[in-house]
């Protein structure tokens, strides 16, 4: 087992193996320990608790819906976050040591990769934090988690495309579950802002927390007044933040210098929420540190366009908000180039935006009275988008912006993608960086007018669009300068809706929904972009014409029974020929498809098509009598039909019953060698020119369909399955009775009421 990802700033991260009842036991039998201290003793602020879920069984990976997929929920003042990692396997000769790979992140599922195949243009993926572990169990430690959801997903290694017979070959079950421990604290400090908070130090450490209303600009925490035993200086090491996976953005302050105050500035905060602080001590054991903490606040007033129009609106004036018919906005001229109204000062320009929920994992975002947002160079346009709903991160947020090429010539416009707060300070180093977040820059300028984004999985939180206006050259022009920039704000359960060559699926764990995309034709990729692999046009026309012309090999054995008055044999058989074709007819990826019914309907009629034929010709074989056989005829597709609709895949619903009438029919066989005192059928050309090609036809057949067929196979290895299945039909189907002439069914339609002819159905007769 090794390490395959780190975590960045204070997060302490540990992988290592451990004996998991055991390690259960000795969390719940004693105090919690100190998540940061140097004493022996335990602290009695810190409580801990466990949550689990049900194991879930692995899978060989494809696509993401491969990988099994845990939620979980941390809660607030958690200090400590231990996560037990539990595999087991079966017993059979099946199963070894496989390398299962498994994948945390914070606010949304882990957007993972194991093919190593392209992500769409212009989309941004974070790494993920994993590791690999063998049939063993292991332990992961993260020090100051967010509260909030943490997703957890795991996989056995890429599949080899082999496609297996549900139930036909044994296969290992590996079970993975995960545990989560945590250590919260029951007593903490509120740092109130501008209030200093004495603190004490010794063997534990303090634990504070300061509230960030929103629209705060910017947070200064300070350690005064700081004294070890008496004299001047500060070992105090200040951690300040959560931390998340894959990436950590905790603030570290260490406070060592003889000076008696030092200070942590943290530009644009996280916003509406409790931020975290632990302060410990550096000094010696029993050795006191004495400060005072003090957090300071910098408000940011917000100029919200729509703001005065909504005031000056009549009470009896309604508007629609989802068709955008509201009154028109005020003038920007109300706002001067200082970015004052009424003598106050202001540090953005808020544009509210309507949130539509259009279907699941799927909301439009746009201004409440316009598409186009007002930049200027003054102060950031900022559009808040409200992704916190604990259901919007299993889709993907694209951000689309265009510009007039005349309205930008010599300027350009810079934009900022962040989480939990906007990003208040553009410079010129164009830096998207928040204090606990790495932002997604996007620009746009007259040589590029428009700018995309795509985020897979958007961490579960309220999402900032900034945007301001920059001269590199000539700020000057800047200082009256405005453009109209188009906003285009979706989130998508899929991009594109998986393009031609994929499909969306909606999964789903425990309530909880995410989309992924399953590819075909060889299309791989996040949203099924990436054709490293993928077939071409011709191959694609190739593939579905074998397919779907293969079934005409079933004229033979249609032919056949209608020439030897088989007429139920004949129908079975054309009903088989006809819903596959078009079965795989709407199979097909991309252009080659063709859908006369829903397309679970096929595939069901297929899958009894086939059943039913393999009955009927085995039965058929038997040669009963003529009630006994068509009432086996009609049971046997009552059975596959209810059979098919328990699980269609499932090899033994349909070779159970085909077992069953090989069994009926070699009863039959043996009753007639006891009869005759001699071998059934009697005649050895019977046996060579069509009972040992037809038996040898149908073993190929089972052969390919069992052992053989992978994805990449498929089209060829199907269409010999279907040709071979057609082909024993018609070498198995008996001859016809002595006293029934050729075509006698056509010679019957004449009849009308009269009985044409008494037919007999006594064991000596049949040839």
């Amino acid at each position: 087992m090794r390490q395959a990802g780190t975590g960045t700033g204070g997060a302490l991260v540990a992988v290592v193996p451990v004996a998991v009842p055991l390690l259960l036991l000795l969390l719940l039998a004693r105090s919690p320990p100190a998540a940061a201290g140097d004493g022996q003793k335990s602290d009695a602020r810190l409580v801990s608790e466990q949550f689990s879920q049900a194991p879930q069984k692995l899978a060989f990976y494809s696509w993401y819906g491969s990988a099994r997929l845990f939620h979980f929920r941390v809660p607030p003042d958690t200090v400590l976050l231990r996560w037990l990692l539990q595999v087991s396997r079966g017993s059979g000769p099946t199963c070894t040591n496989v390398e299962i790979t498994v994948y945390f992140r914070y606010g949304a599922p882990p957007v993972i990769n194991p093919l190593g195949t392209s992500f769409p243009d212009n989309t941004s993926v974070q790494p993920s934090f994993f590791l690999k572990m063998l049939h063993s169990n292991a332990s992961i430690n993260i020090s100051h988690p967010a509260p909030g959801d943490w997703f957890v997903a795991a996989h056995l290694p890429p599949s080899s495309h082999k496609i297996e017979v549900k139930g036909f070959v044994p296969t290992c079950a590996y079970i993975f579950q995960p545990d989560m421990l945590v250590v919260r604290v029951v007593e903490v400090s509120i740092l109130e802002p501008d209030v200093p908070l004495p603190q004490t130090l010794l063997s534990h450490p303090s634990y504070l927390k300061v509230f960030v209303p929103e629209y705060t600009q910017e947070l200064r925490l300070e350690l005064q007044g700081c004294a070890s035993n008496g004299s001047l200086g500060c070992p105090v090491r200040l951690t300040v933040g959560l931390a998340t996976l894959p990436g950590n953005f905790q603030k570290v302050l260490t406070c060592s210098g003889p000076t008696q105050a030092c200070h942590l500035l943290l530009p644009s905060p996280p916003w509406d929420r409790w931020l975290q602080v632990t302060a410990k001590s550096l000094a010696g054991p029993r050795v006191s540190v004495a400060f005072s903490a003090v957090a300071a606040l910098t408000a940011c007033r917000p100029w919200s366009v729509n703001f005065q129009h909504l005031l000056q609106s009549s009470p009896n004036q309604s508007s629609n908000a989802s068709t955008g018919l509201l009154p028109p906005t005020p003038s920007y001229q109300d706002l001067d180039r200082r970015g004052r109204v009424g003598g106050g000062s202001f540090c953005l320009r808020s544009f509210p935006v309507l949130r539509e929920d259009v279907d699941v994992v799927s909301v439009r975002f746009q201004p409440l009275d316009r598409v186009s947002v007002l930049v200027q160079s003054d102060m950031p346009s900022v559009m808040r988008l409200n992704l916190n709903t604990g259901m919007d991160s299993g889709g993907s947020l694209t951000i689309s912006m265009r510009v007039n090429k005349t309205a930008i010539a010599n300027t350009s416009v810079v934009a900022c993608v962040t989480a939990a707060s906007p990003l208040l300070s553009f410079n010129a180093s164009l830096s998207c960086t928040t204090a606990f977040f790495q932002g997604h820059p996007l620009s746009l300028s007259a040589s590029s007018p428009t700018a995309n984004l795509i985020i897979p999985y958007p961490e579960t939180d309220n999402w900032y669009l900034s945007l301001q206006l920059m001269c590199p050259e000539r700020p000057e022009e800047c200082e009256q300068a405005s453009v109209l920039v188009e906003t285009t704000l979706n989130l998508v359960p899929c991009l594109n809706d998986c393009g031609p060559y994929g499909q969306c699926l909606l999964l789903r764990r425990h309530g909880y929904l995410y989309a992924g995309c399953s590819c075909k034709a060889g299309w791989r990729g996040w949203s099924c972009t990436d054709n490293s692999t993928a077939q071409t046009a011709a191959q694609q026309k190739a593939a579905a014409l074998l397919l779907t012309l293969s079934n005409l090999v079933f004229l033979a054995p249609i032919a056949i029974s209608v020439h030897r008055s088989l007429l139920v044999e004949a129908s079975v058989y054309a009903y088989t020929m006809f819903f596959s074709t078009f079965y795989h007819a709407c199979d097909q990826p991309g252009e080659a498809v063709l859908c006369i019914l829903n397309y679970d309907t096929l595939q069901y009629c297929d899958f009894l098509g086939s059943g039913v034929s393999i009955w009927v010709t085995v039965l058929c074989m038997a040669r009963l009598k003529a009630a006994l056989k068509y009432v086996l005829f009609l049971l046997g597709a009552l059975v596959f039909a209810m059979s098919l609709q328990l699980d269609r895949r499932a090899a033994w619903n349909t070779m159970g019953p085909c077992l069953f009438a090989i069994v009926v029919m070699v009863t039959m066989w043996v009753y007639r060698c006891g009869r005759r005192r001699h071998c059934y059928p009697p005649s050895w050309q019977r046996w060579v020119f069509y009972l040992l090609p037809g038996i040898s036809m149908a073993a190929v057949a089972i052969t390919i369909y069992t052992s053989m067929m992978t994805s990449d196979n498929y089209y060829y290895t199907h269409s010999i399955w279907h040709m071979l299945l057609a082909g024993s039909a018609a070498f198995l189907l008996p001859p016809r009775e002595q006293h029934t002439k050729p075509w006698a069914c056509s010679q019957k339609l004449t009849c009308h009421y009269e009985i044409c002819k008494n037919h007999r159905d006594e064991l000596y007769t049949v040839t």
